[in-house]
Formats: C-alpha cells, sequence, structure tokens
C-alpha cells in the first residue's frame, strides 16, 4: 500500500483520510492516471488494506472541485482507447459503490460532469457557495458512465433527473441543496472544517456499527445498484463509435458548438 501518487493526495489525519484530487492546472480532470490512482485507493479500502473509519473526497485548488473527465486526453482518442480508457472508470464505480467507510465530498468549486458523477458516488456532500454541478454528456454526444443515471434519480427524484442529464445544464450549490444533491452549503474558508467537523463526529462511534447501518442503508437504497449500473453501460456503450460521440468531442476542444447528425 501507498500514498504517494502524482495525480491525488492521499492524507491521514486521525481516523480520518482525505483523499484529494490533485490536477488543479486543468480543474482537476481526471484522466487515466488519476483514475487508477483513486481505484487503487479505494480497491484498499474494499479489501482492507487501508483502514479509516471516514474518508473525505475534495479537490485541490479553489476553482474547481473535478470538471470531469480530461476532454483533451480523450480528443481524437479511438473506439478502442475509448472503450479501455472507460474500463478503468467503470471499476473506480464499483470501488466507490463498494467501500465500506462513510464517504464525504467536500465539494470546493465546479464539479462537471463526472465530478458530479463523484459527488453522487459520495454517501453525502457538502458545497462551497460558488460549486456548480452539471451532467454535460449529452451536449458532447455522449452520456454519464460512471452511474451517473443510477444515483441521480435516486437523490433528486426521477423527474428532476431528466431534466438534468438530458438538458446538459449547470445549476448551482443552493440548487443542489434544495433538490438533494447536497446536504449543506458552506463559505468556501468553512467548507473544509464543516466537513471534518461532521467526519470527526462519525469517526468518534463505534466503526463496527457505523459500517454495519451504512450497509443495511446501503442495502435499503442501493440493492440493485450494481444490476441497474449494466444497463447504464450498455447504453453508454452504443454511443461510443458514433460520429455524434466523435464531434461532440471534437466541438468542446475546438470551442465551438458541436452540430450533431444523429449517427
Amino acid at each position: 500500500m501507498r500514498d504517494n501518487f502524482e495525480t491525488i493526495l492521499v492524507e491521514r489525519e486521525d481516523h480520518i483520510t482525505w483523499v484529494k484530487l490533485n490536477r488543479p492546472e486543468v480543474a482537476n480532470a481526471f484522466n487515466t492516471q488519476m483514475a487508477e490512482e483513486l481505484l487503487e485507493v479505494f480497491r484498499d479500502f474494499g479489501s482492507g488494506a487501508r483502514e479509516a473509519r471516514c474518508v473525505i473526497l475534495t479537490g485541490m485548488g479553489e476553482r474547481a472541485f473535478c470538471a470531469g473527465g480530461d476532454l483533451k486526453q480523450r480528443n481524437g482518442m479511438t473506439d478502442e482507447a475509448w472503450f479501455a480508457q472507460h474500463l478503468v472508470f467503470e471499476d473506480l464505480a464499483r470501488a466507490l459503490m463498494d467501500a465500506p467507510m462513510p464517504l464525504i465530498g467536500a465539494i470546493n468549486g465546479a464539479a462537471y460532469g463526472g465530478g458530479t458523477e463523484l459527488t453522487l458516488a459520495c454517501d453525502f456532500a457538502y458545497a462551497a457557495t460558488h460549486a456548480r454541478f452539471a451532467l454535460t454528456e449529452t451536449t458532447l454526444g455522449i452520456m454519464p458512465g460512471m452511474a451517473g443515471t443510477q444515483y441521480l434519480p435516486r437523490s433528486v427524484g426521477i423527474r428532476r433527473a431528466k431534466e438534468i442529464i438530458l438538458s446538459g445544464a449547470p445549476f448551482d450549490a443552493q440548487q443542489a441543496l434544495a433538490w438533494g444533491l447536497v446536504n449543506e452549503v458552506c463559505e468556501p474558508t468553512e467548507l473544509l472544517d464543516a466537513v471534518r467537523n461532521v467526519a470527526l463526529r462519525i469517526a468518534a462511534n463505534g466503526p463496527l456499527a457505523v459500517r454495519a447501518a451504512l450497509r443495511a442503508m446501503n442495502h435499503a437504497e442501493f440493492s440493485n445498484l450494481k444490476a441497474d449500473y449494466e444497463a447504464e453501460l450498455a447504453a453508454y456503450n452504443e454511443l461510443v463509435p458514433t460520429e455524434d460521440r466523435r464531434e461532440g468531442i471534437l466541438a468542446f476542444n475546438e470551442k465551438r458548438k458541436a452540430d450533431f447528425k444523429g449517427h
């Protein structure tokens, strides 16, 4: 087990572990390496090789929590390379589902695409006042592929989830709070302390009881999550070889509006 990574920081504080996305120069967008490093850490949590009573997920810098997948890396990517990369993202999604201890999000800025999906994968999350969210994938000719179509309806309700995903429109922290995506909105200077305080409170409780209660609640709410995720992946994989997917990523990198043809 290691704690020295290139794209994330892993820091232990008593019974709490902080996992910090550490690519602030690109708004903490996650490339293949970041996904691989996060996967390693959360697989260690799942196997028991790495222990914590509570984990906090946040981003470095003041601008963004996570801008989602690194679309510059994906520009011009072949279908085969795209599928190979997404397998890592899929394994990460499953590892987050299997995290045995509470995972709390400290959403310190923009959380777009996969950043919103990472927020949803947390057991609950607090957001800074300037945080903004969006599942923008349909504007790029693709769709959420890290269980966003599964988590979001469970979080905000099916009708709101359809609006968010099908429009791709961004929304702010107060809307996220009102809709149930986040539990609390904090001033940016107070966010980390607020999340630390609730994590410390959880970590002070009986660790076996906390894990058992979390497992029981997840069973009540997410017992079919992994099976349902397979339906998302089947739909996602249909989009990878399309011309619209290529046009969406190219248009993003060329900073222009995509011209989708429906094929």
